[in-house]
């Protein structure tokens, strides 16, 4: 069995030591083994079985040595041949009691001992040592100086290699980074021998460059956002942005892995040694003169050379782009993305809307090539018009009218119905629906209008429906909707009034659903109508009362369901009296 302590001097996860117990042990005892007598003898062959070779050790004790100690490329064991052997059980491991028959022998143990003790006298921390890359593990890499010694993949290189595997079957030379005697285990670095020699070589540099200078360089490395290029010693950074005045979508399409360019140096960062590198520096920014070339208000002629979600960049010359942001791009249609009406490579005209020099920024629209139709929006709906218009759109507050082309209006829920309560605008319009309506207000700075349909007839609260519904009035209605607090009660179309739960019956009632149902016909008494309010209150249980039954309550202290008496119920008990939707 692995003794986990001969590799704890590394920070080896649970799921790598679990890995490497489930290998050959040998592919991975680059530490040496723990020995439970920790005694290495000279032993002479014997005797070869199938699997095993027996080998005298001397005392008359014979042990036994697995053939597959031998490897491959070994010479396979012969009688009387002389080779060195690590006991490895005296005892027997069920009684404890020494054993008499044979014992357990190593002769790779041994080897690996040895060998891992002259390691111990030759080697010592800071040795330059060098070996073969021999195979891949979790964490780094083996490598074979005589033992195998630990390389942890974050020490393969100065920048981690996308794969540490292409080194196998290499030699490499490293630094020795730790010797630990007591678990036998040696951790090596190639990356600190590589930042030494760079140390040097840095340091001379950093004292050459200075701000300003052309110098040199050799591609190392691509990124999305740059280039890396050493000067020679030390590396410096090609940021994307100052490869070229002009667009380009990644550093591949301006330079190659071990190109060899001429770059200006921006600025150096000496204490924390980075150095930003220009290539467009090399010749004069085209944005020196671009706000005598594009004056705000001037029209320009350019190609769009990228469409977005919020816009479209168009190139006025090469290295100069303007962006036409999507908001600027049409007075009256409704645009989701710009490729709705532009392409790359199209010719347009643009309007200058703005510049920033520093920021090498320029706002442009192509709305502007056109009149704004909202000018005279009110000169063509002024308010108190009655419109056509198609419902484009619903929301939960209302309906947006398209008048014309890019012209809406907002028909709220408020303004649909005087006497009716909408939840939805769904419940009176559709989408793709065309309706008449009222023009209320023309805001043509904000540019919205609001428009309105229940204006288009008469309030019936001014009139109608205080004259056809009188307090004391015996009506017959249709319950649609049952709530906790009581049931409305439908009067007629659009119409609905509160029974409120305390007025369904003349006995407690817990739960209005064990009285009446959605739908049933019942017979109320009005209670109160209240126009300004917009409110309607009903009793069921008043319109069952006798006129004894009404007097009786009144000399108990109740009212009389008289017109004057019932305007406000019968105190607390009647509750609240139902507000008219809509009527908000």
């Amino acid at each position: 069995m692995v003794n986990r302590n001969l590799i704890s001097g590394l920070e080896i996860g649970e799921e790598q030591w679990n890995d490497i117990l489930n290998e050959n042990i040998d592919d991975y005892d680059w530490s040496g083994q723990e020995v439970i007598s920790n005694q290495i003898l000279e032993g002479v062959i014997v005797r070869i079985e199938s699997d095993n070779v027996i080998v005298d050790v001397g005392g008359k004790t014979e042990g036994l040595v697995p053939t597959s100690d031998w490897e491959p490329n070994e010479d396979p064991p012969e009688i009387g041949q002389k080779i060195k052997v690590l006991v490895e059980e005296l005892e027997d491991p069920i009684t404890g009691e020494e054993t008499k028959g044979m014992i357990a022998l190593s002769k790779r143990k041994a080897a690996k001992i040895e060998a891992w003790d002259n390691m111990m006298k030759s080697v010592k921390e800071s040795d330059v040592v060098t070996g073969m890359v021999t195979r891949k593990i979790k964490g780094g890499l083996l490598v074979d100086i005589g033992v195998h010694v630990f390389l942890p993949a974050s020490q393969v290189d100065v920048r981690r290699p996308s794969d540490i595997g292409e080194f196998i079957g290499k030699p490499i030379q490293c630094v020795v980074l730790k010797i630990d005697e007591t678990r036998r285990n040696i951790v090596v670095s190639r990356r600190a021998l590589i930042e030494n020699e760079r140390a040097e070589k840095k340091t001379s540099l950093l004292n050459q460059l200075k701000e300003g200078q052309i110098r040199k360089g050799t591609i190392k490395n691509i990124a999305d956002f740059g280039a890396f290029i050493d000067l020679g010693g030390i590396d410096g950074l090609l940021h994307i942005t100052d490869m070229s005045w002009g667009r380009i979508n990644h550093p591949s399409e301006m330079v190659k892995i071990d190109d060899e360019i001429e770059v200006v140096i921006l600025a150096i960062d000496r204490e924390k040694e980075k150095i930003s590198l220009g290539l467009k520096q090399k010749s004069p920014s085209p944005w020196a003169e671009v706000e005598s070339k594009y004056p705000i208000g001037s029209r320009a002629t350019g190609t769009v050379v990228n469409v977005m979600s919020y816009g479209a960049f168009v190139k006025l010359e090469e290295g100069v782009e303007g962006l036409v942001h999507i908001s600027e791009m049409s007075w009256t249609k409704r645009i989701s993305h710009p490729s709705e009406i532009l392409s790359v490579g199209d010719r347009i005209e643009v309007v200058v809307l703005n510049i920033n020099k520093d920021k090498q920024e320029i706002s442009l629209g192509i709305k502007q090539t056109h009149e704004n139709p909202w000018e005279k929006v009110d000169e063509k709906y002024p308010v108190g018009a009655d419109i056509t218009g198609t419902v484009r759109n619903l929301t939960n507050y209302g309906a947006f009218i398209e008048i014309e082309e890019g012209i809406d209006g907002l028909l709220h829920v408020s303004d649909m119905s005087w006497v009716r309560k909408i939840t939805h605008p769904n419940e009176v319009v559709s989408k793709g629906q065309q309706v008449h309506c009222r023009v209320l207000t023309v805001d043509k700075k904000n540019r919205r209008i609001a428009l309105g349909l229940k204006q288009l007839s008469e309030d019936p609260w001014e009139r109608r429906i205080p004259e056809n519904y009188q307090p004391g009035q015996l009506v017959v209605g249709k319950v649609t909707k049952i709530t906790n607090f009581g049931v409305f009660i439908s009067l007629e179309d659009d119409l609905e009034g509160l029974l409120h739960i305390s007025e369904l019956a003349n006995h407690k009632v817990e739960n209005p659903e064990e009285v009446v149902k959605v739908g049933e016909e019942i017979e109320v008494k009005i209670l109160r109508v209240d126009s300004e309010e917009r409110k309607i209150g009903l009793s069921r249980k008043r319109a069952e009362w006798t006129e004894e039954e009404a007097e009786e309550a009144t000399a108990s202290g109740g009212t009389s369901a008289t017109p004057e008496n019932l305007k406000g119920g019968i105190g607390g008990d009647s509750g609240p009296l139902f507000k008219v939707p809509g009527s908000e």
